[in-house]
């Protein structure tokens, strides 16, 4: 896919699920995703994007999974194979270091942080659109776990929305490398605009 350009005005960062039990040692989806994250230097490219993201003055959002209550689903007819492993873990529990932002990813003043996604999509039953059109916002860069499910759910949503989609294939991780494979390979040329790398995406916001 051709590298596009980015306004800065109009683009946004959507930073997906940064929590310390995806990204931190000790957290309790961070064993399922070690192997593909550290082939990827995922916390190296993500420091890295974040990094040149704030300096080109683009805004970032901060995209978060419901941080999960002992009364989640209680009444749900139908919650999901994830939102049932969700409740067995409490995977993101409020009030718990494992639902807390990894450290190095910990939202700075500007940035904005969405309402909270109960399944894949950081659109559905969330403010993230209304916020993004206040922004007025057309070109969305979605970053963060897991690349098959909540960053492919947000990304479709926001392509079916109207919006320019870009995906950074070693920005992501997931369960295993087919999976990674699927999202990119098979599903990624389905809805996105561009699939970049983390310096393909550099070298993108950083052109004068």
């Amino acid at each position: 896919m051709k590298v596009q350009s980015y306004q800065r005005e109009k683009t946004a960062l959507l930073f997906i699920d940064p929590y310390n039990d995806f990204l931190s040692e000790g957290g309790k989806i961070w064993p399922r995703v070690k192997e593909v994250a550290e082939a990827n230097h995922l916390l190296d490219n993500l420091k890295a994007i974040v990094k040149t993201v704030r300096e080109a003055g683009i805004q970032v959002f901060i995209v978060p999974h419901k941080r999960w209550e002992a009364t989640d689903y209680q009444y749900w007819k139908h919650p999901n194979p994830t939102q049932l492993g969700i409740m067995e873990r409490h995977t993101f529990a409020k009030g718990t270091w494992g639902g807390e932002w990894h450290p190095d990813f910990t939202p700075q003043q500007g940035d904005i942080i969405v309402k909270e996604h109960w399944a894949q999509s950081g659109f559905a039953n969330t403010d993230l659109d209304m916020l993004l059109k206040q922004k007025e916002i057309t070109h969305v860069i979605a970053i963060g776990l897991l690349a098959n499910t909540c960053v492919e759910s947000t990304a479709r949503f926001a392509m079916e929305l109207g919006y320019h989609v870009t995906l950074i294939k070693d920005a992501t991780a997931a369960f295993t490398a087919e999976m990674m494979h699927a999202a990119h390979a098979l599903n990624g040329p389905t809805y996105a605009h561009a699939i970049l790398t983390t310096s393909e995406l550099i070298n993108a916001l950083t052109i004068k």
